[in-house]
């Protein structure tokens, strides 16, 4: 057996929580096309027989504009220090950015450094190799992988190359866990998603969703989930006329959460205003979105 943990880093919105749901081949981090989705340190473990990989999804590098965004960038910070390999993911869509540079800057180039470039179903082959050679003499990367996680090309061949500096001879996990993440935080998250798919883009970045209340009986699970945002104006549009948006959200996110917890769900769903949520270190704590 061996074993090892990977931290998985980019700029917002390339993929790393598509890549690693892909890996996993399950649900394990939300996915959206809004750029920095990701708020939490996310866990996903790969087994097989032979290897276990740890794999920490973490929050995208961007400049922060509050005291979450600030924290978010230290973890994804301090999750590049003690891991066996890191896959640096970019888009291989939209290239070479400023971000990428400075979360190269700050990398320990001792440890095995991956080059993921994402998204090549939408590249040909020539501009593929221009995208791998705007990046390969950035940084001493050990490898460079072109992959896809909407069509899974070459996912197997990332999965190859990392087994390669797996450092441990230690089962971490037993085989049926896939995330260290609580069945409370996958449902917050679940909402979270399908509230994305449907607002505007500043919008989900002024919300959060926190479980209030998880009661489990024998034929169904009671479950309330607050929706905070940060202005009144806010709750009106998620909750929609005659509450139309709150439905169809609550209607999606309960038929994910009842595929997770394989059991029929009750979800109510309750949108509450607290002004300025991201700038209070108070409700940041309470919440579990920043450690004590």
């Amino acid at each position: 057996m061996r074993s090892g943990f990977v931290s998985i880093i980019g700029r917002p919105n390339v993929g790393k929580s598509s890549i690693l749901n892909c890996i996993i081949n399950n649900h394990v981090a939300i996915v959206s096309p809004r750029a920095g989705t990701t708020r939490n340190i996310i866990e996903g473990i790969y087994n097989t027989k032979d290897e276990q990989i740890i794999f920490v999804d973490t929050p995208g590098i961007s400049k922060p504009l509050n005291k979450l965004g600030t924290v978010l960038n230290k973890k994804s910070g301090s999750l590049t220090k003690d891991v066996d390999a890191i896959m640096f993911v970019v888009d291989g869509s939209t290239g070479l950015g400023k971000g990428d540079k400075y979360i190269l800057s700050t990398l320990n180039k001792e440890i095995p450094t991956i080059l993921v470039i994402n998204k090549i179903d939408c590249l040909t082959k020539e501009k593929l190799l221009e995208r791998i050679n705007s990046y390969k003499d950035l940084f001493p990367f050990t490898d460079i992988v072109p992959v896809s996680a909407k069509t899974k090309e070459n996912i197997d061949t990332l999965l190859n190359v990392l087994k390669k500096y797996l450092q441990d001879n230690v089962k971490y996990f037993s085989d049926d866990i896939i995330t260290t993440s609580s069945k409370y935080f996958q449902v917050s998250e679940l909402v979270r998603e399908k509230l994305f798919n449907y607002l505007e883009e500043e919008i989900p970045h002024s919300l959060t969703c926190l479980v209030t209340n998880y009661e489990e009986e024998q034929d169904i699970i009671n479950i309330e989930v607050d929706i905070v945002v940060d202005r009144k104006s806010l709750k009106k549009i998620i909750i929609g006329k005659n509450g139309s948006m709150l439905k169809k959200v609550g209607t999606e996110a309960r038929l994910d959460i009842e595929k997770l917890l394989n059991k029929k769900v009750y979800l109510g769903l309750y949108v509450k205003v607290v002004e300025n949520w991201r700038d209070k270190e108070n409700f940041l704590k309470n919440s579990g979105l920043i450690d004590e």
